[in-house]
């Protein structure tokens, strides 16, 4: 990423990263403005072989403040994909059990990615929609943290189901390759994003769905960086349900007490990186009896869930998303409502060791949950 002379003038007047940085906020060490500067000054390999590359969430909290418009997400994943050749490798989460699942998935392999739908709904092997599940069957495979990620997509089915929709789904689907290539891993990004490329080219697909903001923002900014214009329109769940649900016929049923307090976390892929914030709202004000209350922080001003890419769950990590669940109780909510599987996972997995009591949900579940 090359980075001009203005920006450079800026950047090193200004530390309005550091400040926003939540990684900062709790690692004192941690600093976006400190690492630019330090390869500004030839000095590449302290930045390379030092634990800093490997801390940043990639939550594009400082990009997002950046007066001198410095993308500094995309200046660590170019740094990570240097340091990963020269040996510099994150922690891997879970034992590294996702990482493998990824790699595997880069090969000819057979799948039963859709078993769990046949008894769920209706899909089909070719449609104008298709559905790109993610890696939500094998999320649940290898965690069990509060509602499972077959919960959110079996929902997701279930109301594009009672739309009358009848989306394409597939076996052959893959990993979308968002975490391969934050990791560092280009290679096996791409090999993932041209499996997926063809894979929905054989289905005649002309919306691509996405419940994963992840899997979205990839398709949406990443892929046609490498592959060139996608012959298919990229949608996130949201806001196709935020244009269709309202006159799909649908009516939701008021809650039992009439005065639910939720509040919602907007997932960093969504929010600071797609600018996605009112369809969702727009969802969850859908359902009578149900009252938003919003968070200190929300919106582009929204606090990441502690981790990216299956790397480096650390302290750092918990302390943040417990720092979040306080946020959301705080603000009255019974219940927190997310859009982003791995939000759900991260703050059910911090809320095992606190006493804090929210419910945490998914979007498409609260909605299908509350459908007449």
């Amino acid at each position: 990423m090359e980075i001009a002379r203005e920006q450079i003038d800026y950047c090193m007047e200004c530390g309005v990263c550091t400040g926003s940085c939540p990684v900062s906020r709790v690692l004192p060490v941690f600093s976006p403005r400190q690492m630019i500067k330090r390869v500004l000054m030839d000095r590449d390999e302290t930045v390379l072989e030092g634990r800093e590359l490997w801390a940043c969430l990639t939550c594009a909290t400082c990009s997002s403040r950046c007066p001198a418009e410095i993308d500094f997400p995309e200046f660590v994943r170019e740094h990570r994909e240097v340091a990963r050749k020269r040996g510099n490798l994150p922690q891997l989460s879970h034992h590294g059990a996702l990482q493998a699942i990824m790699s595997l998935q880069t090969r000819k392999i057979s799948q039963h990615r859709t078993d769990w739908a046949k008894e769920i709904g209706r899909f089909k092997k070719a449609a104008d929609i298709f559905y790109f599940v993610g890696c939500a069957p094998y999320f649940d495979a290898a965690l069990k943290y509060g509602a499972t990620s077959l919960q959110m997509a079996g929902s997701v089915l279930r109301l594009l189901n009672r739309m009358g929709i009848e989306p394409a789904m597939s076996d052959d689907e893959r990993c979308c390759g968002h975490d391969a290539l934050w990791s560092g891993d280009h290679a096996t990004f791409r090999r993932l994003a041209a499996i997926n490329l063809e894979v929905i080219a054989g289905a005649g697909a002309r919306t691509v769905l996405f419940n994963c903001p992840e899997g979205y923002i990839t398709f949406k900014t990443e892929i046609p960086k490498y592959f060139g214009s996608l012959p298919f329109e990229v949608m996130h769940l949201s806001e196709f349900l935020a244009r269709e649900l309202p006159g799909a016929g649908l009516t939701f049923k008021c809650e039992e007490n009439g005065n639910r307090v939720v509040t919602y976390q907007d997932p960093c892929s969504l929010g600071r990186k797609a600018g996605i914030y009112d369809p969702p709202r727009k969802l969850i004000n859908l359902v009578p009896g149900v009252r938003l209350e919003e968070m200190p922080r929300n919106r582009e001003n929204s606090v990441c869930c502690g981790t990216s890419a299956w790397i480096e769950c650390s302290e750092c990590s918990k302390t943040m998303q417990i720092e979040r669940l306080r946020e959301a109780a705080g603000a009255g909510a019974s219940t927190l409502i997310t859009a982003c599987p791995k939000c759900g996972i991260h703050l059910a997995c911090a809320e095992q060791n606190t006493d804090i009591t929210l419910k945490i949900e998914d979007l498409y579940s609260f909605l299908l949950d509350r459908v007449e």
